[in-house]
C-alpha cells in the first residue's frame, strides 16, 4: 500500500519566530490518522527566525536527527554535546534515559530552515549520546549516501533502531531507484526541489509512504534546481 502526505495537508504552526509544518501529529497539531509511520515518529519543516530558538527541555527514549537545509542551527545539551550545524551536516542525539538540550537559530542575521526527525529507538533508557556529523554532498549526487544506520553500520550516524535514512540529490533529469521489500515499510520525504515518483509528481514538502510494496522504482530530479530526498528504511 502506498500512503501520500503531501506538503500542504501537514500542520501548520506560526509563532512570529517559528514557523513549522508537521507530518505527524506534533505539539497541538493532532491527527489521529498520521501519528506515526512505523518507529519513524516525528518529520518537522522548522525555519526559525534570527534570535529565535527552543529553550531547554527534555526528552527521554527518542532518536533525534536534525538535517539543516539553509542557515545555521546552535545546539546545547546536558550531556556536553554541543554545537552549530550547517548545511551538508547532520545531528544525531539519542535521547536514552534522559536529556536536556536547546536549540537555538545560529546566525544573526538569517533564518535556519531544517527538519527535526524522530525515530522511536528499540531499547529503553540506554546512556544519552550525541554526534554531529558532516557528509559529503557531491558523495549523495546521483546516488544514495547513508547519513544514519543501526549502530553506525554503512558509515552513518549510530541509530538505535533497525532503521536507515539514506539521502540523494537528484539534478534535472538525472535518477536513481529505490528498491522495496514487502516486510518493511519506507518513507519517501523530498526536502527540496521537484521529483516524478515513477510518473508521479512531487514537490518540496510532499512524501510517500510504502507498506507490504514490492519492486523497484524510479525517482527523476524535475524542474529547474536539484532536488533533496530523504528515505527511511524502516521495520514493519
Amino acid at each position: 500500500m502506498m500512503y501520500e502526505r503531501l506538503a500542504g495537508s501537514r500542520g501548520e504552526v506560526s509563532a512570529g519566530w517559528l514557523h513549522s509544518r508537521h507530518t505527524f501529529s506534533f505539539g497541538h497539531f493532532h491527527d489521529p490518522k498520521w501519528m506515526g509511520f512505523g518507529p519513524l515518529r516525528v518529520i518537522n519543516e522548522d525555519i526559525v527566525a534570527p534570535g529565535g530558538g527552543f529553550p531547554p527541555h527534555r526528552h527521554a527514549n527518542m532518536e533525534i536527527l536534525s538535517v539543516v537545509l539553509s542557515g545555521a542551527l546552535a545546539h546545547k545539551d546536558n550531556t556536553g554535546g554541543e554545537g552549530v550545524l550547517r548545511p551538508g551536516e547532520v545531528q544525531w542525539m539519542s535521547a536514552g534515559h534522559g536529556v536536556e538540550h536547546s536549540e537555538f537559530n545560529g546566525a544573526k542575521d538569517a533564518p535556519v530552515h531544517f527538519l527535526q526527525i524522530w525515530i522511536q529507538p528499540d531499547r529503553l533508557n540506554a546512556q544519552p549520546a550525541y554526534e554531529q556529523r558532516a557528509f559529503d554532498p557531491a558523495a549523495r549526487e546521483g546516488r544514495w549516501q547513508t547519513l544514519a544506520a543501526p549502530d553506525g553500520a554503512d558509515g552513518g550516524l549510530p541509530l538505535r533502531q533497525q532503521a536507515w535514512l539514506r539521502a540523494v540529490r537528484l539534478a534535472p533529469g538525472q535518477s536513481v531507484d529505490v528498491v522495496l521489500d514487502p516486510a518493511r515499510k519506507y518513507w519517501l520525504h523530498v526536502a527540496t526541489g521537484d521529483i516524478a515518483y515513477d510518473s508521479r509528481a512531487l514537490t518540496a514538502g510532499d512524501a510517500l509512504g510504502f507498506a507490504d510494496e514490492a519492486g523497484t522504482h524510479r525517482l527523476e530530479g524535475r524542474g529547474a534546481e536539484p532536488a533533496d530526498l530523504l528515505f527511511f528504511d524502516l521495520p514493519a
